[in-house]
């Protein structure tokens, strides 16, 4: 294989990476200059990888491996609605209980609500755009020095297939287009400390319950309307500024309602 990875894309990657480890880190500090407890950074972490990368994980297995599943993934429509349907369920859902029970006690400083989003969305962060730019760099560099073909060495069939698809994106796939994952990570831990501030006044405040479902819907919506452009093969430039015009409307509609809140 004579392609190569441009040192730009590299860089890119990078610099995504260090998004993924440096910005979750940074808020973590910074929030706990503001007055917030560390605990709810990682009660965040947990709460992600239990809700997320684990229980909705299993119910995508069981739904999309049945009948009704083939029918979701055959419709850009239904499997964008369902994809964010779900994420939006289990991580309100998430927030919602964490709130209510192990941070209970912790209710009363409203500088926890931010640094459990930071930390809800940080893991997110760390552990899906980290670990990829971590392995993209690796192969980029493996690719580069010209070792493209101990990447596939051993592999057949569909797995091979795969790998070398990888090597193709990797080495066409415009440089730009990996730094957005970085954008894309800041945009969505925006939206998750939003969402934060929403569930902690709809589990702190009992006359502004409707919060919580108001905050699986602004999940749900960003999520969904993502994957539907995606599907429909729109530009990952245009996909990028509305996700971030609806995270920051979302950021801002919670900054306003966390400022009246008493501390």
């Amino acid at each position: 294989m004579n392609q190569t990875v441009p040192a730009l894309s590299i860089a890119f990657m990078a610099l995504a990476w260090a998004v993924s480890f440096f910005l979750p880190i940074g808020l973590l500090v910074y929030f706990r200059k503001k007055g917030a407890d560390i605990s709810p950074f990682f009660i965040g972490w947990a709460v992600m990888l239990l809700f997320a990368f684990i229980l909705e994980s299993l119910v995508h297995q069981a739904v999309l491996s049945s009948p009704a599943g083939e029918r979701i993934r055959g419709s850009v429509w239904l499997f964008a609605l369902y994809g964010g349907f779900m994420a939006g369920i289990f991580e309100e859902t998430g927030r919602y209980l964490a709130f209510s029970t192990v941070l209970k006690k912790k209710l009363d400083n409203k500088a926890n609500a931010l640094m459990y989003g930071a930390g809800h969305g940080g893991f997110e962060a760390m552990a899906i755009l980290g670990i990829t730019s971590v392995n993209n760099m690796i192969w980029s560099f493996m690719i580069n020095s010209g070792q493209a073909e101990a990447l596939t060495q051993g592999l057949t069939g569909e797995v091979l297939d795969q790998a070398r698809a990888s090597i193709e994106a990797l080495t066409t796939t415009p440089s730009y287009q990996f730094l957005m994952g970085g954008l894309e990570r800041i945009f969505a831990i925006c939206l998750h400390i939003a969402l934060s501030i929403l569930v902690w006044t709809a589990v702190r405040e009992k006359k502004k319950r409707i919060l919580y479902p108001l905050a699986v819907l602004i999940h749900m919506l960003v999520d969904a309307v993502t994957a539907l452009l995606a599907g429909l093969g729109v530009s990952v430039l245009v996909i990028e500024a509305l996700v971030g015009l609806m995270c920051l409307l979302a950021l801002l509609y919670a900054i306003k309602i966390y400022r009246e809140e008493p501390a």
